[in-house]
């Protein structure tokens, strides 16, 4: 038989098994849920440099505009995994077994401005100067049960202020909080740190306290939902090992402060202009808000506990929701401050 005959009958047959090679590697789809922004940013990171990609992932970024619409993409299946803030209304939907918190995002420590708590010009100029003047104030916040009311309310505890003193006016949006903080229909609200520096330069209002200088405490997480664990696992995990590389960039660039102040590290020009470029707004915007997020994912885990409780005595969380049930400490080691 002529050897050339053979060669060509070979290469044929090899060309025929390739379409089914292919298509076994091809690379996973994940519908992720998240907003735009600088929370997400070890997401935005290893996209840009296509960490996920390795893993073998395909990312179909679904932006939503608040919080709390995350965990129902999740438990409706609109996404695979969510990463955004705590709210009381997550917790009450993992406490009926529609989601799984699997790693860290976000979180609240002294030096980074996440979020602060500011009082108009006309209230600042009345004596509204600390914590302690909010008693019998108007304060805008999102909605009851959102990150930012927790917020306000740890901070003013800390202080001694009985919250129930406090009108907190739930505005529902950011632009809302904003319109009315500027038209003096409160007296101080609790915001973003990059909504705030822009109201701040157009001559708008004053800093109290910045929350994560008062109250460090577990804002944010990724998680996803108990099916999607038990169905595709090796997506959430191959997920996990890309964030987690995100994560150690976005802290080596931004993790470092002196006097409150952030000192850029290695990679910080790259990496703020990714930010910037995704979120839509200038990187020295972005740079004023960018949050501790801890470079192996890592949760505190003690706190979770506590902001259930916290919701549980405010009647706005079920007795029924027990961390312990909603949290998956086997994709990430060494998570913090975990309860016996």
């Amino acid at each position: 038989m002529n050897p050339l005959s053979i060669t060509r009958r070979a290469a044929i047959a090899g060309a025929a098994l390739l379409p089914v090679a292919a298509r076994a590697q091809a690379p996973l789809k994940v519908n992720l849920a998240l907003l735009r922004l600088s929370s997400s940013g070890p997401i935005f990171i290893a996209m840009e440099k296509g960490w996920f990609k390795e893993e073998g992932l395909e990312i179909e970024p679904k932006y939503f505009q608040a919080a709390a619409q995350v965990p129902l993409a999740i438990v409706s299946g609109d996404a695979d995994i969510g990463v955004t803030a705590f709210t009381a209304g997550f917790y009450n939907l993992a406490a009926k077994g529609g989601l799984k918190v699997v790693a860290a995002q976000s979180a609240e420590r002294p030096g980074y401005q996440l979020n602060v708590i500011a009082a108009t010009n006309a209230a600042h100029e009345a004596g509204l100067r600390t914590v302690k003047d909010l008693a019998g104030k108007r304060v805008a916040i999102t909605t009851t049960g959102s990150s930012v009311h927790y917020s306000l309310e740890v901070v003013s505890r800390k202080h001694g202020v009985d919250t129930k003193g406090i009108t907190m006016a739930a505005l529902q949006t950011i632009p809302n909080m904003v319109a009315a903080f500027k038209g003096g229909q409160v007296d101080a609200a609790v915001f973003p740190i990059t909504t705030f520096r822009q109201v701040e330069s157009e001559g708008n209002g004053k800093p109290i306290a910045y929350v994560g200088d008062e109250v460090p405490w577990q804002l944010g997480a990724v998680f996803t939902s108990p099916k999607t664990i038990t169905e595709r696992r090796p997506a959430v995990e191959k997920f996990i090992a890309a964030y987690r590389k995100g994560a150690s960039a976005y802290h080596t660039a931004f993790g470092k402060r002196e006097g409150g102040k952030l000192i850029p590290g290695p990679g910080y020009d790259e990496m703020i202009g990714i930010l910037a470029k995704v979120v839509g707004q200038p990187a020295d915007r972005v740079a004023a808000g960018l949050p501790f997020i801890d470079p192996e994912g890592r949760l505190d885990v003690g706190d979770i506990y506590k902001q259930v409780a916290f919701w549980q005595a405010a009647g706005q969380v079920g007795r029924d929701a027990d961390p312990k049930t909603f949290i998956d400490l086997s994709f990430v080691r060494g998570h913090l401050n975990v309860p016996n």
